[in-house]
């Protein structure tokens, strides 16, 4: 059976710390991608851009999903 390494547990016991994390991960990504799709542009290379670009768009929808359900959370805590 393989094992499993896993990250250490949250730092902060907050119940939106994961999620502001992965967050901020998806709105690196996109940022990564940009270079990487210009790399592989520059490389004459369309087949890797295009990759690139696909996984940039993921990260661009799940940090847009991200942000409406971080904002949503915050209003309920609020009110």
């Amino acid at each position: 059976m393989a094992t499993m390494i896993r990250e250490p547990m949250s730092p902060v016991k907050d119940k939106n710390y994961d999620l502001i994390h992965t967050l901020q991960l998806s709105l690196e990504h996109i940022w990564r991608m940009e270079n990487y799709i210009a790399d592989a542009e520059e490389r004459g290379d369309k087949e890797l851009a295009s990759w690139f670009r696909g996984i940039q768009e993921n990260n661009r929808k799940a940090g847009e999903q991200g942000k409406q359900m971080l904002m949503e959370r915050m209003q309920k805590e609020k009110g």
